[in-house]
């Protein structure tokens, strides 16, 4: 008799291999040599057995710690108490890995379900900043799968019901064997709902619901901001076979705004002013959301200068109140000047150019006494 391949060996992996790094390996050989990948193949079997086998043994931490000490002679009654006619779970894991990859339950299986929930909808929708500044209410036309009125879902015809699957016996699953175990998948009659409709609705097709599309009213909250969600219950599709309906899911777009960005609750704009404004000082008007506003420019402001407005931004959805308006300013360079213009300006460098000489010279003097 031939001697018993090391697991280590089996799976491709190092002995200081982690969980993780067993359980992939073991999916890579259990595809490789699948029975349904491989029908009537006995060595790709016998193969699919071995790998099994060794992860049986290294993914249990008690198991795989008399393997690595004793060898196989630690391990040789549990490892093979799993293989027989059929598959039976003694290998941990199996169901979920296998399941994964194949599509597909062990032993019994769970029962199909008559009742599913409805799919979840997303809504795209496009709003302003003074919008959602201020919040507003709003309708949207969703088109969905609701209910059909005529069958009240059930997908038979008047005076008719849906009858067992003959072929699944209602369980909505077929089990097959496949090789040395066997399996279950839903099944093909009734798709795993375990009843078949032979006389169908004409309004829904025997399908149980029907394409509407229907108007809801929405409330927006003041403040909400660009890429947020709004969950609306239960305004999703409608559940099949009396199954709960899904959630409609609103997530709110922004309008790029030609004035005001915005970050968290503040908003930021530019506006300009001349020479004289900034070395004078000034008042001005810039937007607000609500409006005009007066922004005094005290005298001597530098281009690039930033003035905070108070309670001018957009409001928190938190409860903290409204944010601020930040505005930034900007002190133009004329590019054209009229005659009267340049001989204003000309006057005032006269002045400039005196002011700095005397001042470099003064500094001059206190330098050399």
């Amino acid at each position: 008799m031939a001697s018993k391949r090391d697991y280590y060996e089996i799976l491709g992996v190092k002995r200081d291999a982690g969980e993780s790094e067993i359980k992939s390996a073991y999916r890579k050989q259990a595809m490789k040599y699948h029975p349904d990948k491989n029908p009537d193949d006995k060595e790709a079997e016998e193969k699919f057995k071995e790998a099994a086998e060794a992860y049986s043994v290294l993914s249990d931490a008690e198991q795989r710690a008399r393997y690595d000490r004793f060898g196989h002679a630690g391990v040789s009654s549990s490892a093979a108490s799993g293989f027989g006619g059929g598959f039976s779970g003694g290998f941990p894991g199996f169901e979920d890995i296998l399941g994964d990859l194949f599509g597909f339950n062990f032993g019994g299986g769970r029962r199909g379900s008559q009742v599913q929930r409805g799919a979840d909808l997303r809504y795209d929708l496009e709003l302003t900043l003074e919008e959602v500044a201020v919040g507003m209410k709003t309708q949207i036309r969703v088109p969905r799968l609701e209910t059909c009125e005529k069958c009240t879902g059930t997908g038979a015809a008047e005076g008719a019901s849906p009858t067992t699957c003959s072929t699944c016996a209602g369980g909505g699953q077929v089990r097959y064997q496949q090789g040395f175990f066997s399996v279950t998948r839903t099944c093909a009659q009734c798709k795993g709902t375990g009843k078949v409709i032979k006389d169908p609705c004409r309004e829904c097709r025997g399908e149980g619901r029907i394409r509407r599309e229907k108007t809801l009213e929405l409330k927006i909250p003041a403040g909400v901001d660009d890429g947020a969600r709004l969950r609306v219950q239960g305004e999703g599709e409608a559940g099949i076979g009396g199954g709960p309906s899904g959630d409609l899911y609103v997530v709110i777009h922004v309008r790029e705004h030609d004035i005001f960005d915005r970050q968290d609750n503040n908003l930021f704009c530019q506006t300009s002013i001349t020479f004289s404004q900034a070395a004078l000082g000034a008042e001005i008007k810039v937007p607000t959301l609500d409006g005009e506003h007066v922004l005094k420019v005290p005298e001597g402001t530098q281009s690039g200068s930033i003035f905070r407005i108070r309670n001018q931004g957009v409001v928190s959805l938190s409860g903290g109140g409204k944010g601020d308006l930040l505005v930034a300013v900007n002190v133009v360079t004329p590019t054209r000047l009229t005659r009267e213009q340049r001989k204003l300006f000309e006057e005032i460098a006269k002045v400039e150019s005196t002011e700095i000489d005397k001042g470099f010279f003064e500094k001059v003097k206190d330098i050399f006494g």
